[in-house]
């Protein structure tokens, strides 16, 4: 062989062998390799890879998950912290609530003062209770000769229960009143005594009612609340009311429509009129309906309605309609210490015999009951809060009301009276249209529990239409009041409470001459009470009240003066059945 051909043999042996070296062990076959020509490179052959390779190789290299982990040594330390101890807090005594008080007072004028509250709880939803009131005096005013005690009893009970999606109460009271026509005219002072003392002015009257009430949540009907009231008095007069108002509520996408309902029928009779014997009978049946639009943002409190009313007069066969503004709105300007507000408001509002003798129980059993249209009352005013405890209300008001209730005397009688208050000593109701202007004012400082004071007045003006005077109405109110603790033991308060003018007119009737009205002015009074009581433990107090400090025998009607400075020592014990 030559030395040529064994050179080349080498050389294929030198490439071969590292091959095998790094092999697979996957037979990859044989294949035959013919070198024509060995190659033989040159400089002008190179190019530039102007991309990256693509890598094709069947061996490829997977990276390996790297996982930490940490070996936690422990070190020891030295530091030892100090025991903290907690700090006592001094528990306040839970005060005790008992479900039942009693009060019992006397004072001069030989009044007694005396009420029973009590609370049953029958279940963790229901209970019941009952509140008995009575409050009386013998009289004995000054310069008043004809009897002039007052009793004032009753008694109220209900049942209440609050359910997961409603709650409900049911109502009950009765009520006995006792009064006197001791207002005589001045022409009866030089009367004899025998005449005095067959005068027979007393009226009584009785009370009763059931009602009731029931809240529903998350429904669009939201309650319903009415009443069934009965009156009567010592002179055959009766009244019969019936009241029913349901709610509803009907969310919307920015605002809340509002529905309110009213059903009102009123029945009722006297067995006279004020000069003949001939009763006066009333009916009517009034039904009226408010919707309004309600919204309610960060600052601004918006509500638009109306309320429509329908009424009818059964006994004169009379239907009247009317319409009424209902739009309240409230803003805040500055948080809670500037709030401007203001509105419209209006509605029907059904007289009554109730409500006559509740406001003044001189009238006579004689009255004509008719409904009160207010057409509407526009106010506006600023409130707020100076600071966290003072508080303030600027309002100003008109208003305009169709047949207003005025109370005014009944003229004497000269003719025959056969009536205990047909001698000028009892008042009628004559209606008006009358026009209201109110600029109300109101300040409140409110100290926690320590020191409460409240001071309000109101300017009021009036027009009428075809009376001459807007009769026993006031052109002036104004109220102080406070209530303090001196110490834990020792409370109390005080009021005082101005009403100014008010005129009034006298009629002396008679069949042979024209009656001929004189006008009369009651002056404006200021009234002071004071009450301070003192705590003996959790169960009992004592208290002393005293009334009309000021001692003035002022008339809050006319003829009619109330009693001098008035006295009261009483007690009230709390207890559990």
């Amino acid at each position: 062989m030559s030395k040529k051909r064994i050179a080349s043999h080498l050389l294929l042996l030198l490439i071969i062998f590292p091959v095998l070296l790094f092999a697979q062990e996957d037979n990859l076959g044989t294949e035959v390799v013919n070198i024509v020509k060995p190659y033989t490179p040159t400089i002008s052959d190179a190019f530039k890879v102007k991309e990256t390779p693509v890598l094709n190789d069947s061996v490829t290299t997977q990276k390996k998950e790297v996982v930490y982990t940490i070996f936690s040594v422990p070190v020891a330390s030295t530091f030892t912290p100090a025991k903290g101890k907690a700090t006592t807090v001094e528990k306040a005594k839970p005060i005790k609530l008992y479900d039942n008080y009693a009060t019992l007072g006397f004072g001069n004028y030989t009044s007694i003062l005396g009420e029973l509250y009590s609370n049953f709880e029958i279940s963790r939803t229901d209970n019941a209770g009952f509140f008995f009131r009575h409050n009386s005096s013998q009289g004995d005013i000054d310069g008043v000769r004809l009897e002039n005690k007052y009793y004032d009893t009753r008694l109220d009970g209900h049942y209440t229960s609050r359910q997961r999606d409603a709650s409900y109460t049911l109502e009950a009271g009765l009520q006995h009143q006792l009064f006197n026509w001791y207002g005589l005219p001045e022409s009866f002072d030089t009367a004899p005594d025998e005449f005095i003392a067959a005068f027979d002015p007393q009226q009584t009257y009785f009370n009763g009612y059931v009602g009731g009430n029931i809240s529903l949540d998350e429904s669009m009907f939201e309650g319903l609340s009415a009443k069934i009231r009965y009156l009567g008095d010592a002179y055959g007069s009766s009244e019969f009311n019936l009241r029913a108002q349901p709610e509803f509520s009907f969310p919307l996408t920015d605002f809340t429509l509002t529905v309110e309902g009213d059903v009102d029928y009123l029945s009722g009779s006297f067995e006279r009129n004020y000069f003949a014997e001939m009763p006066i009978k009333y009916s009517f049946l009034n039904a009226g309906i408010a919707p309004s639009l309600v919204y309610v943002d960060t600052d601004l409190t918006l509500s638009l309605g109306v309320a429509a009313y329908a009424s009818l007069d059964t006994e004169n066969s009379d239907t009247n309609f009317s319409i009424a503004p209902r739009i309240n709105v409230s803003y805040r300007l500055v948080d809670e210490l500037l709030i401007a507000y203001g509105g419209a408001e209006g509605g029907l509002q059904q007289n009554s015999y109730y409500l006559f003798k509740e406001q003044n129980p001189f009238v006579s059993p004689t009255l004509q009951v008719m409904p009160t249209q207010q057409l509407y009352n526009a106010f506006g005013g600023l409130k707020g809060k100076l600071s966290n405890s003072v508080g303030y209300n600027l309002r100003a008001a008109y208003g305009k009301e169709d047949d207003k209730a005025l109370f005014v005397m009944n003229p004497l009688n000269d003719v025959a009276p056969t009536e205990a208050y047909q001698y000028g000593n009892s008042f009628q109701v004559v209606y008006d249209d009358v026009n209201t202007l109110s600029i109300f004012g109101e300040l409140k400082v409110e100290m926690s529990d320590v020191f409460t004071l409240g001071i309000s007045g109101e300017y009021l003006s009036y027009t009428t239409t075809n009376e001459a005077q807007p009769w026993n109405l006031p052109d002036l109110k104004a109220t102080l009041f406070s209530n303090f603790n001196i110490t834990e033991e020792i409370y109390g308060g005080a009021s005082l409470f101005y009403i100014g003018e008010r005129m009034d007119r006298i009629i002396a009737y008679s069949p042979l001459v024209d009656p001929f009205p004189t006008e009369v002015t009651l002056e404006g009074y200021l009234d002071a009470n004071v009450h301070v009581g003192y705590r003996v433990n959790e169960r009992l107090a004592i208290f002393v009240k005293g009334s009309n400090l000021l001692s003035d025998n002022y008339e809050k009607w006319y003829n009619y003066p109330v009693q001098g400075i008035q006295g009261l020592l009483g007690a009230t014990y709390k207890f559990d059945w």
